[in-house]
């Protein structure tokens, strides 16, 4: 489709504000999605049920990031039960697979690969839907799927950003996948070799025929019934590793939020496995700092530094939370934060040497007018994942499994129904036992960065949730490298490269997160920001 102008250029500088309301709000990266949410809100349904239906609508709406085989995680504010509850929809990894295994399989670079069935893990997404709807829910899942099945089946217009993204993974995968595993990706997202471009209209009828019947069956279909046994079949077919045995005996666990306090606020995030204690390592350490400005050299150095070492930890024991040796709560400790911040220099230092791949996630948070919060986020792992797509299902399956280590002696290596390390975190802020809101940023290792610039950018700094999300950021990327964005002041800049920090500018606003963020004012208004660097929308009434 020809457009009279390029969706993409942004000649002129934007301004967004704060969005203000009352009734309820929903937050997502996708316009369609957000829209989804809030019908569902509109017809009686609650935050919970919002999340649920933006969630299911984001499978259809943005699948470069996640799918009908993503995991998901979820920090939920239940006001009738006055608590936070975690919910860790990871799922494992198949019970047929070992290090020995995929060694003998034909990976001589002793990595575990990124593409093919290989790293594919128990999709828990599909799961988290139907226990949410079924603890906190007043609609039925069916109802909640709704607008995703019409968005899947009627069609929707492909937006700029979701554009450029789907041709660059259209492009990248011409030319690496090559067997015959992969031919159903091409079928469904790049038929004939071709990605959408702005303003197509993308219809998907196969992942509508599935969400169909997942939401006929409250999710059964898709792990105990039809669909489990056709992803069975493909995966023994191309020598994969799932088994219908796997699906049948997932469940979601039900965890306790981990927090920090931070400056009379508490910060939240789930626990490991995933990498949300990165972000409160690095605020345990901060907090024994002052920040009276935020655009200072003195900031940002600590800011990297306290991030560094946090990925430091957690690279080191993070893993299935039933197999970790070291208890998370001990790097929680405010001894330890003290301990930590003695040891932070004027200078730039290395803490670690991994290399934190990039990848694709979609988060989005929800509120309604009785006081629920949602914070909730899903991902297929790297774009589309693992570039599997189950033949006539429109299920693409991710590859979260490429994070395991295949050496026995690493904390996250490979075992049978293991979870490996995660990479997507919710976010939530709490004061006095009272929820302040949800908040999240996308973006592989950038999230837990992403998580504590916004923290303080609220919190240190008194930036609304818009101007919190929109201020640019730095990315810490390896050993002392860090990039930061084309708008990062020049001057901090320099001051930064002083202090032995290596940096350089990105112009892809992309690999720097993509959030937003809900507030709750003590009148009960809601205040919500949407991320500037991708095709973001609140939807409000």
């Amino acid at each position: 489709m020809n457009t009279p102008f390029d969706p993409l250029s942004q000649r002129y500088p934007s301004q967004r504000y704060p969005i203000y309301a009352r009734g309820g709000m929903v937050n997502c990266s996708s316009p369609m999605a957000a829209a989804a949410g809030l019908e569902i809100l509109r017809r009686g349904g609650n935050a919970m049920d919002a999340a649920v239906a933006a969630a299911a609508s984001l499978t259809v709406t943005e699948p470069t990031a996640n799918g009908l085989g993503s995991d998901a995680f979820a920090l939920i504010w239940s006001e009738k039960d006055r608590t936070l509850f975690g919910l860790n929809s990871s799922g494992p990894a198949p019970q047929a697979i070992s290090i020995e295994k995929v060694l003998e399989n034909g990976n001589a670079s002793g990595r575990m690969p990124h593409l093919g069935w290989t790293p594919v893990t128990v999709p828990g997404a599909v799961a988290a839907w139907a226990e949410i709807t079924r603890r906190f829910g007043r609609r039925s899942l069916r109802e909640n799927l709704t607008p995703a099945i019409a968005y899947a089946r009627e069609g929707y217009p492909c937006a700029p950003n979701l554009a450029e993204t789907w041709q660059k993974a259209a492009q990248h995968y011409l030319t690496v996948l090559k067997a015959p595993c992969f031919d159903a990706w091409f079928k469904t997202f790049a038929p004939g070799g071709q990605a959408p471009q702005a303003g197509d209209l993308i219809r998907l009828p196969d992942h509508a025929d599935t969400l169909e019947a997942i939401a006929e069956s409250d999710a059964a279909a898709f792990y105990t019934g039809e669909i489990a046994r056709r992803i069975d079949a493909e995966s023994r077919k191309y020598g994969g590793y799932l088994r219908y045995e796997d699906l049948a005996a997932y469940r979601p666990m039900w965890v306790t939020p981990a927090c920090v306090d931070y400056r009379g606020y508490q910060v939240c995030e789930i626990p490991p496995n995933g990498q949300g204690i990165a972000a409160l390592i690095a605020l345990n350490i901060l907090k024994e700092f002052d920040f009276p400005e935020k655009d200072t050299a003195e900031t940002c150095h600590r800011q990297i530094e306290a991030m560094k070492m946090a990925f430091a930890d957690v690279f080191r024991c993070v893993t299935d939370p039933g197999q970790m040796t070291v208890d998370y709560r001990q790097l929680l400790d405010p001894a330890y934060g003290r301990a930590r911040a003695a040891e932070m220099t004027d200078t730039a230092r290395v803490r670690t040497s991994a290399l934190p791949p990039r990848s694709g996630t979609v988060y989005l948070c929800t509120a309604d007018g009785e006081g629920n919060m949602v914070s909730y986020i899903q991902s297929n792992y790297m774009g589309f994942g693992s570039g599997i797509v189950v033949e006539g299902t429109g299920i693409a399956l991710q590859n979260r499994g490429a994070d395991f280590s295949l050496n026995p002696a690493d904390a996250n290596c490979l075992a049978p129904g293991k979870r490996t390390y995660h990479t997507i975190i919710p976010g939530f802020l709490m004061k006095d036992g009272r929820p302040v809101g949800p908040f999240g940023v996308m973006g592989g290792y950038m999230q837990p960065q992403g998580h504590l610039q916004v923290v303080m950018n609220y919190v240190d700094f008194h930036l609304d949730p818009q101007q919190a999300l929109d201020a640019p950021r730095w990315q810490w990327m390896r050993d002392n490298t860090v990039t930061v964005e084309s708008r990062f002041d020049p001057s901090l800049a320099q001051a930064l490269l002083r202090k032995g920090h290596n940096l350089r500018m990105d112009l892809d606003t992309g690999s720097f997160g993509r959030g937003q963020m809900i507030v709750r004012l003590d009148n009960g208004v809601l205040v919500g920001g949407t991320e500037s660097r991708t095709d973001s929308n609140i939807a409000c009434w």
